[in-house]
């Protein structure tokens, strides 16, 4: 009987051990738990903060495109209109003076060197188109 009671005693303190253990370790089970739903809260706000971040960028990408396409709408600074309205006034003045070469029917003007066209430079011309 004496070996029965102090068998009873053995597992009594094994229980013991055991339910300690079980506290122990549904308290670590609860603390690690509560970091990782920290954890989880603190990345999905971190998350929504570069969410953000990035649509506050693309926002100011987008205005400073539109900008920069409003102002290639724009006009073109004076002096580049007066030198592109001297440059179409000059070929306007200048083309019946070479209407009638572009047309073929003529030399060209006064002033413009022609290019000598040579047999031996058609034949260069000719094996360079083939390669």
């Amino acid at each position: 009987m004496s070996s029965y009671l102090a068998q009873e005693v053995h597992l009594a303190r094994r229980h013991e051990e055991i339910l300690s253990q079980r506290s122990v370790l549904l308290q670590q089970m609860e603390t690690y738990l509560g970091d990782k739903k920290t954890k989880k809260t603190w990345q999905t706000q971190a998350a929504d903060a570069a969410r953000k971040r990035n649509a506050a960028l693309l926002n100011d990408i987008e205005a400073a495109e539109k900008k920069l396409q409003e102002r290639m709408c724009l006009l073109p600074h004076p002096d580049i209109v007066n030198l592109e309205t001297l440059y179409w006034a000059s070929v306007e003045e200048s083309l019946p003076k070479w209407e009638q070469f572009l047309l073929g029917r003529a030399e060209a003007p006064v002033g413009f060197k022609k290019l000598k066209t040579t047999k031996q430079n058609l034949s260069y011309s000719e094996e360079d188109s083939q390669n």
